[in-house]
C-alpha cells in the first residue's frame, strides 16, 4: 500500500492597490506626525522663545505666506529656481557628454573642472554682482554655477564608463554617431546622470536661498533673513518649513521623472533581485 501525500501551495495573497498605497502613506507621514505631537507637548510644557510650538508656526505660516507674500516672494523664487535647474541640467548633460566622449578634451579640462568645483559658490556672489549687478540674472547665474557640477561630473563619468564591448558592437553594425549617442551612450550613462541631477536639486535650493539673503529685496531667502533680523521667530520658522516643503516637492517631481527615464534600469534591478 502506498500512501501519497502532497502539499498544496497557494500563492500568497497580493496586497490590494489601496492597501499598498495606505501602507506607503502611513510610513511616509507616520513618523512626522509622531514628532509633531512630541514637539507640541514639549512646546506646551516648556515654551521657548526661539523654538515656538508647531501650532504657533502653523498660524505664522498661514498669516505670512498665504497672501500677497506668495506672489511677491514665493513665486519669483520658485521661477528663478526652476529656470536655473533647467539650465544647469541642460548645460551639465550637454557639456558632460562632449567632454566624456572626447578623451583629449577630458584630460585637458579635468584639472580645471576640479578647481572650479572646489570653489565654494557663495564666495563668487560678489564677483557675479560686480559683473551682472543686483538682478534676477545674477541670482540665476549664481544658482546655475553652484548646482552645475554634480550633473556635469556625473555625466562625464557616466559617458566615459560606457561598456567598450557594446561600443565596438555598435560600430561593427555601422550605427551612425547620433544613433550611438542616443541609443547607447546616453541610456548607459543615464543612471549616473540622474544621480547627479538629484544632487543638483539640493544644491540649487541652497544657492537660491543664499543668493537672496545677501543681494535681494524679495524672495524666500530675503524674507527669512528679514524675519531673523527683526526677531520674528515664528515667521522665520514658517519660512524654513516652506523651504522644506519646496524640497519635498522637488523630490517628488524628481522621483516621477526618474522612474520614467530609468524604467529599464529599475526593471533590470528587480530581475536581479528576484
Amino acid at each position: 500500500m502506498t500512501l501519497y501525500t502532497s502539499t498544496v501551495r497557494t500563492a500568497p495573497a497580493r496586497p490590494s492597490i489601496w492597501g499598498g498605497l495606505s501602507r506607503s502613506v502611513g510610513f511616509a507621514i507616520g513618523l512626522p506626525i509622531v514628532l509633531l505631537v512630541i514637539w507640541g507637548i514639549w512646546g506646551t510644557v516648556s515654551p521657548a522663545k526661539f523654538f515656538p510650538g508647531p501650532l504657533t508656526i502653523l498660524d505664522a505660516f498661514i498669516q505670512t505666506w498665504i497672501g500677497p507674500a506668495f506672489l511677491t516672494d514665493v513665486i519669483p523664487s520658485l521661477a528663478r529656481l526652476s529656470l536655473a535647474i533647467v539650465l544647469a541640467v541642460a548645460i551639465g548633460v550637454a557639456a558632460g557628454t562632449v567632454i566624456g566622449l572626447t578623451r583629449w578634451l577630458r584630460e585637458l579640462l579635468e584639472p580645471l573642472l576640479e578647481f572650479f568645483r572646489a570653489i565654494p559658490p557663495p564666495v563668487l556672489i560678489p564677483v557675479f554682482v560686480a559683473l551682472l549687478g543686483v538682478t534676477d540674472n545674477m541670482k540665476i547665474v549664481v544658482i546655475v554655477f553652484g548646482s552645475l557640477w554634480p550633473v556635469l561630473l556625473n555625466t562625464v563619468e557616466g559617458v566615459r564608463g560606457t561598456d567598450a564591448v557594446m561600443t565596438e558592437t555598435a560600430r561593427s553594425f555601422a550605427l551612425t554617431r547620433s544613433q550611438r549617442l542616443f541609443g547607447l551612450v546616453l541610456p548607459a550613462a543615464s543612471p549616473r546622470i540622474m544621480a547627479g541631477v538629484r544632487q543638483t536639486l539640493s544644491v540649487a535650493l541652497i544657492m537660491m536661498v543664499i543668493s537672496e539673503m545677501f543681494y535681494s529685496s524679495s524672495g524666500l531667502g530675503f524674507r527669512i533673513a528679514y524675519f531673523q533680523r527683526n526677531y520674528l521667530i515664528a515667521e522665520m520658522w514658517s519660512g524654513i518649513v516652506l523651504l522644506g516643503l519646496v524640497g519635498i516637492l522637488l523630490a517628488v517631481i524628481f522621483t516621477l521623472v526618474e522612474r520614467r527615464v530609468l524604467r529599464w534600469y529599475h526593471g533590470i534591478k528587480e530581475v536581479e533581485r528576484a
